[in-house]
C-alpha cells in the first residue's frame, strides 16, 4: 500500500470514530443545552489549534516542508484558535455578536483546514513526525466544524 494511501485510510478512519464518538456520545449530551453552552466545549477543542504552530519548526516538519504550504497552515490555525478563543469569551460574557463571531470562526477554521488539505496533497506535502496532525487530530476538529454548524443552523430555526 502506497503512504498516500495510508494517509487517506488513517484520516478516513479518524473522521469515522469521531463521527461516531460524536453522533453516539457528544451530540445527545449537547443537545439538552443551551446554544452557548453546547457550542463552548466544540470551541474549546479548536482552543488547541496553536498546535499547527509547529509547521513552521524545521526540528519537527524536516527543513525540506515548503514555507508555501507551512506558513499559511500555520498562521490559519493560530487564527483559529483565536478566534475559537474570542467566540468562547462572547458566548461565555453573554455578548450580543457572540453567534456571528461563533459562524465567523467556524467558516474561517474550515476554510483553513480545508485549504491545508488541498495544499498539502497537491503538493505532496511531507511532515515527518507531524504526519499525526492531519490524520488524527485535524479529523476531530472536521467533525465538530460539522457540528457547529449543524448546531447553529438548527436552532437559529
Amino acid at each position: 500500500m502506497s503512504a498516500r494511501a495510508i494517509f487517506g485510510l488513517q484520516v478516513l478512519l479518524s473522521l469515522v470514530g469521531y463521527t461516531l464518538i460524536a453522533r453516539w456520545y457528544v451530540a445527545p449530551r449537547l443537545a439538552a443545552l443551551p446554544l452557548p453552552a453546547a457550542l463552548t466545549p466544540l470551541l474549546l477543542l479548536h482552543v488547541f489549534r496553536h498546535l499547527g504552530m509547529v509547521f513552521l519548526v524545521p526540528t519537527v516538519v524536516g527543513p525540506a516542508l515548503s514555507p508555501a504550504f507551512a506558513v499559511p497552515a500555520a498562521y490559519g490555525d493560530l487564527l483559529a484558535a483565536l478566534l475559537a478563543l474570542l467566540a468562547i469569551a462572547a458566548l461565555r460574557r453573554e455578548w450580543g455578536p457572540a453567534i456571528a463571531l461563533v459562524w465567523i470562526f467556524n467558516v474561517v477554521g474550515l476554510v483553513d483546514l480545508i485549504n491545508a488539505f488541498y495544499q498539502g496533497l497537491t503538493h505532496n506535502v511531507q511532515l515527518g513526525p507531524a504526519y499525526y496532525i492531519p490524520t488524527y487530530a485535524v479529523p476531530a476538529l472536521v467533525v465538530t466544524h460539522v457540528m457547529i454548524f449543524a448546531m447553529l443552523v438548527r436552532r437559529a430555526r
